[in-house]
Parts: C-alpha cells; sequence; structure tokens
C-alpha cells in the first residue's frame, strides 16, 4: 500500500497547466505548478502574471501561512510591508514573514512572479489601513 502522506514526484510542462482567472486576486492571472497535490498540500506554488491594469490593488492584508515567497520573474510590482514602500524587481526575491500586514499597489503590465507558499491553502485575512498608499503608475500600452 502507498503511504499517501510522502511528497510525490511532480513535473509540469507549461502546457500542462495554462493560465488561469480564478485564483485570489481577478486582475492576475494564475498557473498552478502542481507542487500542492505532489505535497499533499503542504506548498502551493504558482506563476503570477498580470492581467489588468491596477486600479486599486490589493488591499490591505496578511496572510496565514508558515513560509511565504515571492521571485519577481519580469517587470516589477510595489508593496506596502507595513509602513515601508517595496520596489519588487526581476531577479529580486521576497520573504513574507507570517502575519506581514501587506498592501501590492502597483506593477508592471509585463510582471509575472512565482509565488511559493505553505501551507498551500492559506487564509488571506483583510486588515485595516497601516497608512496611505501611493496612486498606481497609468498603463499606456500593456507590453
Amino acid at each position: 500500500m502507498l503511504d499517501r502522506t510522502q511528497p510525490k514526484f511532480s513535473h509540469v510542462k507549461p502546457t500542462d497547466n495554462r493560465f488561469r482567472g480564478d485564483g485570489l486576486r481577478d486582475f492576475f492571472l494564475y498557473r498552478d505548478l502542481g507542487i500542492a497535490d505532489a505535497t499533499n498540500g503542504k506548498v502551493l506554488a504558482q506563476l503570477v502574471v498580470a492581467h489588468n491594469a491596477p486600479e486599486r490593488g490589493t488591499g490591505w492584508h496578511r496572510h496565514e501561512a508558515e513560509f511565504h515567497i515571492v521571485i519577481m520573474l519580469r517587470g516589477w510590482a510595489k508593496f506596502m510591508y507595513e509602513d515601508q514602500e517595496t520596489l519588487v524587481s526581476a531577479g529580486d526575491c521576497v520573504h513574507q514573514r507570517p502575519g506581514v500586514r501587506h498592501y501590492l499597489f502597483d506593477y508592471s503590465p509585463d510582471m509575472e512572479y512565482l509565488e511559493i507558499v505553505g501551507p498551500a491553502d492559506f487564509n488571506t485575512i483583510d486588515v485595516e489601513p497601516v497608512c496611505a498608499v501611493p496612486t498606481p503608475t497609468p498603463w499606456i500600452d500593456k507590453l
């Protein structure tokens, strides 16, 4: 009998899982990388791309997660982490400590990042505003 608590081998190709619009935010598209299934829900790995211009951003929130990193692959995004404005550019890696209050408020049309979160079924909780948030940069033309 197989031990279902053990992680499974996973190999997901770009054509296996298409980008979808049914993720956490309707202005992003998400592509599941199969890691939640392979780890029995211990870890989520997904690609996130800009789909629509940032009108209001994510709003202030925090995640109930034990581990959360964002690796920017293309473009850039601007976050407020507590009261600190942070520009995350291609090649940057951000570790979002558990419970940090944050707000993604601006991003480039070509933004794409890899998000790795544990557990896979983490919760997102809206929180009271920490401080004022800058206005997003209008998109002229989507690249």
